[in-house]
């Protein structure tokens, strides 16, 4: 084999070439890959203007949802390109992020797929390339975010997840690989003459920090329980009787039909016995009902609408639907205190018994088989039923599916998606989280292109909080136990003058916001100048003091310790200033060392995002012109 030193030695020798040459050749030596995937990596706009700005959040504030509960809670929307925000996010939430779940472009060259500005067609002849390349950014970022505990999850369909399975083995280690879970999507068309595509995919694995196994949680929040007649298996529902005032006798003087019942056949009989024109306010059931003696004869019990308020009440049910639909009725509890319920009949085959009682397991999930069938239409419908008919938007994801891959981890997460869409992680988060008490955090980026940050993502999630009545025309009650907050993308320059340097602290607040979690400013309560400091808390006892660029430093310190002295905490309060080092902000802060941590701006920003721009290789890449044709 040949000896690669000796190589490098012969090209440095060379006199008949110049240096820039000698160079490439020697990183070609030093790169090439002996296994794994080759492509030609294509640069990026997005990713060049990183080499001359640094991005920052700004808060759309009119669009912030604060819920009354200082626990609920924060979302976060982020409006801008994913490869910018997650460079941010790289700063404030390294090694802090739980669960990823992403849903790419597919890349089928049918305009799912944009990169600089323009579609990627199926005749490109870079187009896996400029995937990977697009990709390859991504994850290494997205890799930063991940805690020890960590796991992704990318959906992807047949045409690029042989290539998506191969740079995950790449950057997550193949190690970390859990598994590839498929998708059954229910309603394929023939696509194709020869095999129907009716799968996607989607890719599982963990964070590569984590050294200890992955527990996933089994599937068993669809498990309720059946029981078995004559006529199959059925789930009991709901009584026909009414709560409201309007359901009393008086006012529907038709529905007070009783209900004969025998316990020993379970045949039950609905007949009119009483007289409608004797009901009044007050009257007692003794006043207008009339026992049928021959029923009662045969073994048959009078079961009457239970009371409203007090005042005799009636059915949902006419005579006519009880006597014809009584196999869709159960009469439950005993003498006295006997109830009528509606049950609903599912089906059989998915259906399992466990310790002699029956269960009816939902989104087809079969104990046999761990095969989970989420439609794809369901996010469709779900989306339209919310924004109402006239959107126009691919394929959003399956809320149901979303879930299930959340609730595989522990309630109190931190939840990321930077192919954010129409929203739908967002909406399976505060679902799941009204649904088992949990606490779980989420984190959106999506662009806005054809607004779809603000008319979509934003819209659908709104609703989902304030509540909506759907296309239906059915009231659906709000999760308000959800804060959200709206934020765009923005930049400073990034090179290191003093103005630059003050300007990148006087635009960091949001970032700082974000990453401690404190998002309620106190400034105003403590009279603090809004332009040298701000002070911020998360209304439990943790606070946040951000200190500016600013002429009287001295005065200003001493306010704030004075502030931070008094102030009632869970922990040490966070203390960003503009300063060169950690050792002088402690020595301004020496009254109350013992109550702070203190972090110098804008360093810390300036040394995450270095580290960050390392991952992207920006360092070692040329810069392009973005003029340059990169097509062959």
């Amino acid at each position: 084999s040949m000896n690669k030193q000796d190589l490098i030695k012969k090209i440095k020798d060379l006199t008949d070439i110049s240096n820039d040459e000698k160079a490439y050749l020697i990183e070609l030596i030093n790169n090439k890959k002996k296994y794994g995937l080759v492509w030609e990596d294509k640069p990026e706009n997005v990713e060049e203007q990183l080499r001359s700005m640094l991005p920052v959040f700004k808060e759309v504030k009119e669009r912030a949802i604060v819920a009354d509960n200082p626990e609920a809670p924060n979302h976060i929307l982020i409006e801008g390109d994913n490869l910018h925000a997650l460079t941010a996010l790289s700063y404030t939430h390294e090694g802090k992020v739980d669960v990823i779940y992403i849903d790419p472009p597919y890349n089928t060259g049918n305009k799912d797929f944009i990169y600089n500005d323009s579609y990627v067609d199926k005749e490109d002849t870079y187009r896996h390339s400029k995937w990977l390349s697009f990709m390859d950014k991504r994850l290494r970022l997205a890799k930063k975010l991940l805690s020890d505990k960590g796991v992704i999850f990318i959906s992807i369909d047949d045409n690029e997840q042989a290539q998506l399975k191969l740079l995950c083995d790449e950057i997550l280690g193949s190690n970390s690989f859990l598994g590839t879970l498929i998708q059954d999507k229910l309603n394929s068309k023939n696509d194709t003459k020869n095999i129907q595509r009716n799968h996607e995919y989607i890719h599982v694995y963990k964070s590569p920090y984590n050294t200890t196994p992955v527990i996933l949680k089994k599937y068993e929040n669809n498990k309720e329980e059946v029981f078995k007649n004559n006529l199959g298996y059925y789930k009991i529902k709901d009584s026909i009787t009414t709560r409201g005032e309007g359901g009393t006798l008086l006012k529907r003087k038709n529905l007070g039909t009783t209900i004969y019942y025998n316990p020993t056949s379970k045949d039950l009989i609905g007949v009119i016995d009483y007289d409608s024109d004797l009901i009044t306010k007050n009257c007692k059931i003794e006043d207008i009902y009339r026992d049928n003696s021959e029923l009662i004869k045969n073994g048959y019990i009078p079961i009457r609408p239970p009371k409203v308020r007090g005042e005799l009440g009636a059915w949902t049910w006419s005579i006519d639907k009880i006597n014809s639909d009584k196999n869709s009725l159960i009469v439950t509890g005993g003498k006295g205190r006997y109830q009528v319920k509606k049950i609903s009949y599912v089906n059989s085959s998915n259906v399992i018994e466990e310790n002699s009682k029956f269960y009816f397991i939902d989104n087809k999930v079969s104990n046999s088989r761990s095969i989970i069938t989420f439609s794809t239409n369901n996010g469709s419908e779900l989306l339209s039923s919310i924004l109402g008919y006239n959107i126009v938007f691919n394929n959003p994801k399956n809320m149901d599916m979303i879930k299930y891959f959340l609730s595989l981890l522990t309630d109190n997460v931190i939840i990321v998606d930077f192919f954010a869409g129409s929203g739908t992680t967002l909406h399976a988060t505060m679902a799941l989280n009204a649904e088992d008490g949990g606490n779980r955090q989420c984190i959106l980026v999506t662009n806005n292109e054809n607004n779809i940050a603000e008319e979509v993502t934003y819209e659908r999630n709104k609703r989902v909080i304030q509540g909506y009545t759907n296309a239906k025309g059915e009231q659906i009650e709000g999760l308000s136990n959800n804060t959200l907050r709206y934020y765009q993308a923005d930049f400073v320059p990034s090179e290191r003058t003093e103005m630059n340097r003050r300007l990148l602290t006087a635009r960091s607040t949001e970032l700082l916001c974000i990453k401690e979690n404190c998002y309620i400013d106190n400034t105003k309560d403590f009279s603090i100048n809004e332009k040298q400091a701000k002070l911020f808390t998360n209304g439990l006892g943790k606070y946040m003091v951000v200190v500016y660029h600013t002429r009287n430093q001295d005065q200003v310190i001493e306010q704030l310790s004075e502030i931070i002295a008094d102030l009632d905490t869970t922990e040490k309060v966070k203390v960003y200033a503009f300063s060169p080092e950690k050792e002088i902000i402690e020595d301004d802060f020496y009254k109350v060392a013992d109550k702070i941590t203190a972090v110098p701006l804008p360093d810390s920003i300036y040394n995450a995002y270095r580290a960050t721009f390392r991952t992207l290789k920006l360092d070692k890449k040329e810069a392009v012109s973005s003029t340059t044709n990169q097509e062959a």
